[in-house]
C-alpha cells in the first residue's frame, strides 16, 4: 500500500483554528537561520534586519545561534531587540522630531545594548548631536547611573540608486562623515547603503549591477579610511544582493526576508535555499457564482501593495486565481471550484511576507502538524513602552 506523506504545511485539527490566521513553522525558521550563517561562513558579517518577523521569539533564535548584531526600521523594533539582550542594534532610519528623543531614551534605558542610527544631512546630524549631548549633561547633573557614557554611533546613509534616502557616495558624504567626527555626543563609525532596487532574477545580473553601484562606495570607504584611525564599516546587502556582498567581502550584510521567506523571493531568487516558514490560513466563506470562491483573505489579512495577481498563491491548490479583493474578502476563480465547500481551509502564501506579518498581533506555531503555541508580533505597534 502506497503511503502518502502529509504536506509540510497542513495542520491536524485545522477546523479548530479561526481564520484568517498567520501560521509559523519554527523548525523551518531555525533552518533558515542556520542556512544564512552557513552561507556567510559564520556570524561575523551578518546584521539581519528584523522588520520581517517583528518577533522577539524569532530574534531570540538568532541570538541563540550566535548572531549579535541586528538592524531594524522602527523605535519599537529597536526596543524589542533590547528587551531580549541584543548587544548591537542599528536603527536603519534617520531619526527626526520626537524620534530623536525616543532613541536617546532607549540608550538611557537599555544600557547593555549598543544603539546606532543613520544620518544623511547636516541638519539631522546637528539635531542628534545636540540632543545627545544635552541628555548626557542632564543625566550627569542629576546623578543618574544611566548616563550616555559613550557617544551614539552613526552611519552615513548612502543613495546607491534606490532613490529613497541617503546621499551620493562622494564629496558630500565624505564631508558629512568628517563633520560628524568633530561633534560631541556622536561618533561616525561607518556607511550604510540599501540596494533594494537591484532585484533582477538573474544572479549574474544582480552581481554586475551591484559591482557598478558600489564602486564609488568602496572608493569612499578607502578615502575615509586614509583619514581616520578606525576604518569605517559598510552595512548593506538586503536579501537580493547579499550573495554578491558576501562574495565581494567588504560589507556586513543585512538580509531580512530570509527568516520566513515568501512566494516572490521563492520564485525569483532560486539560488537562495531558504524555506517557506510562514503562511496564512484562510477559508472558503461563500460560493458566489460558477467557478468562484470567496475567502476571508482581504486587504487586512495579506499585503495588498502589489497588483492583484501578485498578492497570494495557494499551497493546496495552485490553480486558484484572485479576481477581486476588498477589506475582508478575496474572490478567486477555479474551474474545479465545485470540489470545495463553504468552510474548507486554504493555505495561502504571501508574495510579500513582511507587511503581511505586520497585519497580525500574533502567529500560531505549527510543529509536526500540530498547534504548539503562539509568538507575539512584538513590534507590530509603533510603540512598546518608549
Amino acid at each position: 500500500m502506497v503511503q502518502h506523506q502529509q504536506p509540510w504545511y497542513t495542520v491536524n485539527g485545522v477546523e479548530e483554528l479561526d481564520s484568517p490566521a498567520l501560521l509559523l513553522y519554527p523548525d523551518r525558521v531555525k533552518k533558515n537561520i542556520a542556512t544564512l550563517i552557513e552561507m556567510a561562513g559564520g556570524v561575523e558579517r551578518l546584521r539581519p534586519h528584523v522588520k520581517t518577523s517583528k518577533s522577539a521569539d524569532a530574534c531570540q533564535l538568532m541570538l541563540d545561534a550566535g548572531i549579535s548584531k541586528f538592524k531594524c526600521a522602527t523605535i519599537a523594533e529597536a526596543e524589542m531587540l533590547a528587551t531580549i539582550g541584543a548587544p548591537d542594534v542599528l536603527l536603519a532610519y534617520q531619526p527626526v522630531g520626537p524620534k530623536i528623543d525616543r532613541l536617546i531614551q532607549l540608550t538611557l534605558t537599555y544600557t547593555n545594548t549598543r544603539f546606532s542610527c543613520l544620518i544623511d544631512n547636516e541638519a539631522a546630524l546637528a539635531a542628534i548631536a545636540l540632543a545627545t549631548a544635552a541628555a548626557k549633561a542632564l543625566a550627569v547633573g542629576d546623578g543618574s547611573t544611566n548616563s550616555l557614557e559613550q557617544p551614539l554611533n552613526i552611519y552615513i546613509d548612502l543613495n546607491v540608486g534606490m532613490n529613497r534616502t541617503g546621499i551620493p557616495p562622494g564629496d558630500e558624504a565624505f564631508n558629512l562623515y568628517m563633520a560628524a567626527r568633530e561633534m560631541k555626543g556622536i561618533k561616525p563609525v561607518g556607511l550604510h547603503a540599501y540596494d533594494g532596487h537591484i532585484h533582477d532574477a538573474s544572479l549574474s545580473t544582480r552581481k554586475e549591477r551591484s559591482a557598478a553601484a558600489f564602486e564609488p562606495v568602496y572608493k569612499l570607504l578607502e578615502r575615509i579610511g586614509e583619514q581616520v584611525e578606525d576604518y569605517p564599516e559598510l552595512i548593506t546587502g538586503g536579501t537580493p544582493s547579499f550573495p554578491y556582498h558576501l562574495e565581494e567581502g567588504r560589507a556586513i550584510c543585512s538580509p531580512g526576508t530570509f527568516v520566513y521567506w515568501d512566494k516572490a523571493y521563492l520564485e525569483k531568487f532560486t539560488e537562495q535555499p531558504f524555506l517557506l516558514a510562514a503562511i496564512i490560513l484562510t477559508r472558503v466563506v461563500s460560493k458566489p457564482g460558477p467557478n468562484l470562491l470567496c475567502l476571508d483573505l482581504g486587504h487586512k489579512s495579506i499585503a495588498a501593495e502589489n497588483e492583484l495577481a501578485r498578492r497570494v498563491g495557494f499551497l493546496n491548490d495552485t490553480n486558484l486565481q484572485p479576481v477581486s479583493q476588498s477589506e475582508e474578502h478575496m474572490v478567486v476563480t477555479s474551474a474545479d471550484a465545485d470540489r470545495y465547500k463553504v468552510g474548507d481551509a486554504m493555505y495561502a502564501l504571501a508574495y510579500h511576507i513582511c507587511p503581511s506579518v505586520a497585519l497580525y498581533r500574533e502567529a500560531t506555531l505549527i510543529i509536526d502538524h500540530k498547534v504548539a503555541g503562539v509568538w507575539k508580533t512584538t513590534a507590530r505597534d509603533r510603540r512598546i513602552t518608549l
